[in-house]
């Protein structure tokens, strides 16, 4: 009877100790290491502080973090399978990043402060913040800011930011989503959202976003 309550005991130690690590949260960001990884690695074609110095490569800086912790992670190739986000230069820049890595310099890019950009198309901004705010019910297209939030924040953890970002970059990835080449997007949701875009809207919408504060 002892041996067995003994045992019990010990069981129960072992499962309260197991959910103690497990509910343990992971460790903080070191921001001086990421910004290390980012001097290094990202500045050439982000900007040291995030901020990209041409249209082709994204702006970094103000991005959350979550969601560029998870772009780091489906670039890299693991255990020789294709990566979720295909590009050969970037699985290139971030072979050798480890978790923590990847960690640390999405921290440093998200607590960066944007430059921010600004729209340019006249002909084009008004019907991108329709789209933005209210979608096309006549596709089915649903608003941006659902998501995104009115302002282009983005919701951490689920949604990344949008406002501010190169409207040629923006633009680049939604026709990527649209035509199937990007494919990382949870659910499907930005593929299925793309393909009811025409190129003028996703070209009216990439140019909104680009001058949202």
């Amino acid at each position: 009877m002892k041996r067995a309550i003994l045992s019990s005991a010990l069981s129960l130690s072992v499962l309260v100790a197991s959910s103690c690590v497990a509910a343990q949260p992971s460790a903080k960001p070191d921001l001086a290491k990421g910004q290390a990884i980012a001097s290094q690695a990202c500045a050439a074609c982000h900007g040291a502080d995030g901020n990209s110095p041409t249209p082709a490569n994204p702006h970094l800086a103000g991005q959350v973090r979550e969601y560029l912790e998870k772009q780091l992670h489906n670039f890299k190739v693991a255990q020789g399978n294709k990566p979720e986000r295909d590009n050969a230069i970037m699985a290139g820049m971030v072979a050798n990043l480890s978790t923590d890595d990847m960690r640390n310099v999405a921290a440093y890019f998200a607590g960066s402060k944007l430059s921010g950009g600004v729209s340019r198309s006249r002909e084009l901004v008004f019907l991108g913040q329709k789209l933005y705010r209210a979608g096309n019910p006549a596709t089915g297209l649903p608003a941006c800011a659902g998501c995104h939030g009115p302002t282009g924040a983005g919701i951490p953890s689920q949604y990344p930011r949008l406002a501010g970002q190169y409207a040629e970059y923006t633009l680049a990835q939604l026709k990527a989503f649209h035509d199937k080449r990007r494919a990382n997007d949870t659910n499907r949701m930005m593929r299925s959202i793309a393909a009811k875009m025409s190129d003028t809207e996703m070209r009216a919408v990439s140019d909104y976003i680009a001058g949202l504060r």
